[in-house]
């Protein structure tokens, strides 16, 4: 990895692979959803090692610490190497996707959205007659 001092905010984010272009990584940062040392900030604005980020995304949230920055990016294995995620963020963050998956199985009736098949729609057109 390229040791660089500093780097802009919305470049890191998309290096460190929180989002896919950099483009919308500008856009969470002017919408308030990311946090620099608990201000916000700008999509320009230089961050170095050891600054703390807050992050929000699809209603989940990351508590973490710059410990490295790259000019470029890279596999995804590389990238959790340039930072690290608080304890209490990674555990509440896992308890929001088991509460998610539940809810999912709960209220899921994916079964009943589709297009009755012709077997099916013979079974209705029985069940209708008689």
């Amino acid at each position: 990895m390229l040791e660089l001092e500093s780097i802009r905010l919305d470049k890191w984010l998309w290096t460190a692979r929180f989002f896919k272009t950099r483009k919308l990584a500008a856009d969470a940062v002017s919408g308030g959803k990311v946090h620099v040392n608990g201000q916000r900030a700008k999509p320009g604005r230089e961050v170095k090692p050891d600054a703390a980020l807050s992050i929000t995304k699809d209603n989940y949230r990351w508590d973490i610490t710059i410990t490295a920055i790259s000019g470029q990016r890279r596999s995804a294995k590389e990238a959790v190497l340039l930072y690290q995620e608080s304890t209490e963020s990674l555990a509440k963050r896992e308890q929001q996707i088991i509460q998610h998956r539940e809810q999912r199985e709960l209220f899921d009736f994916s079964g009943s959205n589709h297009k009755p098949n012709k077997k099916e729609r013979r079974l209705i057109h029985s069940f209708k007659q008689s």
